[in-house]
């Protein structure tokens, strides 16, 4: 069972204590810190059965058993620990966690609330709250608990993990019931499709939103998925219609546009695809990877000169690697059609050195991939 990390924690001395039990209580803390469970746990049981009244050691004295696996006795000290003090920072969260091991989920929630209203800011808090919501199956509570934790720690794993947990049991439950409530709604076949697409199923996601454009012929966004899947299996022209039938029903469809300007290029329609592309540029500046298709349509126009310009804006840009590595590859090939022969074995140079190094990553990542197929599983520690 995975356990997200929560560091224990240690309540302060309490000012007013004698002496003597003042000591017992440091000394109880400093064996807890050293991993002497048991006797950091018979420290603070001294503690409490001479001051009753000492919140703090009923807290630590919970800390020690939980980490002990004795989460009843947990459960005791914590509980005595809040009636003293209500509001001990930690207390009502590791009794969360100590309730939400022993499937007392209710208490469980209840105590995290508790958390959470007393110290909101406390990512952990948040985090075990949604973990304590997905026991319950309550994916969109938990959701929402774990969208405020990741915002308090956007880079912890645990969070992350769980958070992406809760989303996805909230998408399923979503799709669920669109499912039940009408099984034949063109939304249906959009959702197979995008799930075939996502699998690489290409010619099950065509059919499916074939199926969906035949029960909402003018729905936006169907026909450019569609155009999409089919220049995956190289349908070009399926590919264009479709993208133009987009464009019929949206005018202003950026991504429709671009995209269909990128099928010109490629298809070798370059004054078009330019004309599509630059009007999408009008629409959004940031489109990704549209000056190094500029370059390639310049380079079929003859526009070599425009063409350098653009395939360099492409290098220089935050391109995708493999976009890059074709910008070089193109630049060298119109260097050599201006007889810039200098530049031409530069280019061509970068092109291959890039090509080379993708090549080692990928040979690198089989090889990591292969060794850990035969590695024995590592032992799982307990991450409590």
């Amino acid at each position: 069972m995975f356990w997200p990390v929560v560091c224990l924690g240690f309540a302060p001395f309490a000012v007013g204590q004698t002496t003597a039990v003042g000591e017992r209580f440091r000394h109880a803390t400093e064996a807890m810190r050293a991993g002497q469970l048991e006797e950091a746990a018979q420290g603070f049981a001294s503690v409490v059965a001479t001051s009753p009244g000492f919140a703090e050691a009923h807290f630590n004295l919970g800390l020690v058993r939980e980490e002990q696996g004795k989460n009843e006795e947990a459960i005791a000290s914590l509980q005595k620990a809040l009636t003293l003090k209500p509001k001990l920072r930690g207390a009502n969260l590791f009794l969360g966690i100590a309730e939400y091991r022993l499937n007392q989920l209710d208490a469980a929630i209840s105590a995290l609330h508790n958390e959470t209203s007393n110290s909101p800011s406390d990512a952990s808090a948040w985090m075990w709250l949604g973990v304590a919501e997905l026991a319950k199956e309550q994916p969109e509570n938990a959701a929402q608990a774990l969208d405020k934790a990741a915002k308090l720690a956007p880079d912890n794993v645990d969070i992350l993990y769980e958070r992406g947990r809760a989303h996805l049991l909230v998408s399923k439950n979503s799709y669920a019931q669109m499912f039940k409530a009408d099984p034949k709604s063109w939304r249906v076949h959009q959702v197979l499709a995008e799930a075939d697409a996502e699998a690489d199923r290409h010619e099950d996601a065509i059919a499916e939103y074939e199926a969906a454009i035949k029960l909402a012929p003018t729905q936006p966004g169907l026909h450019e998925e569609l155009g999409v899947e089919y220049q995956k299996i190289g349908k070009l022209e399926a590919a264009g219609a479709e993208l133009e039938r987009e464009l019929e029903l949206d005018p202003h469809d950026v991504l429709a546009r671009y995209k269909l300007g990128t099928l010109q290029v490629e298809q070798g329609d370059a004054a078009n695809g330019k004309a599509a592309i630059e009007g999408a540029l009008r629409q959004n500046r940031g489109l990704k990877d549209a000056d190094y298709y500029l370059g390639r349509a310049e380079m079929q126009l003859g526009n070599d000169g425009a063409a350098v310009e653009a395939l360099k804006r492409a290098i220089s840009a935050n391109s995708d690697p493999e976009i890059a590595q074709q910008a070089w590859y193109q630049l060298g090939i119109v260097y050599r059609r201006m007889h810039r022969m200098t530049d031409a074995q530069q280019a061509m140079a970068m092109f291959q050195k890039l090509k080379d190094a993708d090549t080692e990553q990928q040979q690198r990542r089989l090889q990591e991939k292969r060794e850990a197929q035969h590695a024995q599983p590592p032992a799982v520690p307990n991450s409590r």
